[in-house]
């Protein structure tokens, strides 16, 4: 399965848009389940947003409503769509994948991206 590289963090004001991106340099296709983690300043690493293979989601209560995941397993890629941003967003964003297997479970992690919600 090998890396995940994400792309899309910057910088917006609030209220505004962003979309990430975590492309895998494998398929993706056969990752049980990916997602998008953050880790604000001061704050401990968080869940935004999982997908599983079968396209079910689940989202933080924080960013219901806002935030939406999906996968492209075509181009390898899953996406983070951000709306209407708030400052308590900044955060550096990480996507992660993972797969099961009878040898053991393995995990992803991306290389962060951050994204900064000015007010």
């Amino acid at each position: 399965q090998g890396q995940l590289v994400e792309s899309g963090g910057g910088m917006v004001q609030a209220g505004g848009s962003l979309t990430l991106s975590c492309t895998g340099s494998a398929s993706i296709r056969s990752f049980d389940r990916m997602g998008w983690y953050r880790q604000g300043p001061g704050k401990e690493r968080e869940m935004v947003a999982i997908i599983t293979g079968g396209a079910g989601t689940v989202y933080a209560d924080s960013v219901k409503g806002r935030f939406t995941i999906s996968r492209d397993n075509a181009e390898n890629t899953m996406f983070l769509q951000m709306n209407n941003l708030k400052s308590e967003d900044t955060a550096v964003y990480y996507c992660y994948a993972y797969l099961a297997r009878i040898e053991g479970s393995i995990e992803y992690w991306g290389q962060g991206s951050q994204v900064t919600v000015s007010s």
